[in-house]
């Protein structure tokens, strides 16, 4: 089956040169956004613009062309554009985003982009713990930091507790220098940086400085109960079963915990078992625990880091089904 191909003509008029250069942006760099992310050609001769492509998607691009045409009498950014094309890949979810309170954070345009990033924010308000999982740039920790300043901007817990392995990403670092917490915060820096984004570095130096915010390796919470906390594990694909049972029995009393994690990138040695993974299956019956799931549609960055995770998802995939086809030849020639 073929699949139709078509191209689409737009004008804005009376033209206007500036809205126009506002619109492209500088060296036509947010046409260039729409063409990666929408997979279609844009030409333009002053106001005209000729959009090649799959029906469907030079539809959506001139749609959004449309859209931020009506905002171009100030430059309009990247982001925007980007933001923009996920927001098009998704129609709202309306039962779900209706229902969401605003989150208190810094950023007040801060919501769900897509309607799983939306059941992810209402999982983490309704159930004690949640667990997100699924590939880099999901949101999945950067909304579970939302999360978490929200319930401490409205008094639901007493403190906040960022915490993560202390796992190399393959690399041997050697001999780190400094005290312990200079040698802990390159892992954490993902954390800090969350929590910069959404309060501001004053008010998290000072969270820090009175003990309502905490950030530490997983390796510190043994023996700990933490009671009227909100607790985030990032990067749980990198703890055992062992480290992730370890973690889920500090939550006290009033306290509420995400866990969040891609089992793609695990960064155990081969002969460790995820914990992740393996709670994903000893604890999916378990009542008032919710386990979300992303997808790349749910990646909110470059329009290339999807295609990436696309990629990278279809190669594993066909190794895994070439790798179940040898197993199944041997036990053949063994029968």
């Amino acid at each position: 089956m073929t699949t139709r191909h078509a191209t689409r003509e737009l004008s804005f008029e009376p033209i206007d040169n500036a809205r126009l250069a506002n619109l492209c942006g500088a060296l036509d760099e947010n046409l260039r956004q729409i063409e990666t992310g929408l997979e279609v050609d844009i030409a333009r001769r002053g106001e005209h613009f000729s959009i090649s492509g799959r029906v469907a998607q030079t539809k959506l691009a001139a749609e959004l062309l449309e859209r931020f045409y009506v905002i171009s009498r100030r430059p309009v950014e990247v982001e925007e554009i980007q933001l923009g094309l996920i927001e098009l890949a998704h129609p709202t979810d309306a039962v779900t985003e209706d229902g969401m309170p605003a989150l208190l954070t810094k950023r007040a345009d801060l919501r769900g982009r897509t309607p799983r990033q939306n059941h992810y924010l209402r999982a983490i308000q309704e159930h004690d713990i949640t667990f997100g999982i699924g590939p880099a740039g999901t949101g999945k920790t950067y909304l579970a930091v939302a999360s978490a300043v929200d319930a401490l901007e409205r008094d639901l817990v007493k403190r906040l507790v960022l915490v993560r392995p202390a796992v190399e990403a393959g690399e041997r670092l050697g001999f780190l220098p400094g005290d312990l917490v200079q040698k802990v915060d390159p892992y954490l820096r993902p954390l800090y940086d969350a929590l910069y984004d959404l309060m501001g570095f004053d008010k998290v130096t000072k969270l820090f400085e009175r003990g309502i915010i905490e950030v530490a390796p997983l390796a510190f919470m043994r023996g700990r109960t933490l009671n009227h906390a909100f607790i985030i594990l990032d990067e749980a694909q990198n703890t055992t079963p062992e480290q992730m049972k370890m973690f889920l029995t500090r939550i006290g009393f009033g306290s509420k915990a995400v866990v969040t994690g891609d089992v793609t990138q695990i960064d155990l040695a081969r002969n460790q078992k995820s914990g992740l993974i393996d709670a994903q299956t000893v604890l999916q019956n378990v009542r008032g625990i919710a386990l979300h799931f992303f997808k790349s549609d749910d990646v909110v960055r470059h329009p290339l880091v999807q295609k990436i995770v696309d990629a990278y998802e279809k190669r594993d995939g066909a190794l895994a089904r070439e790798k179940a086809q040898g197993q199944s030849g041997n036990s053949n020639e063994q029968a």
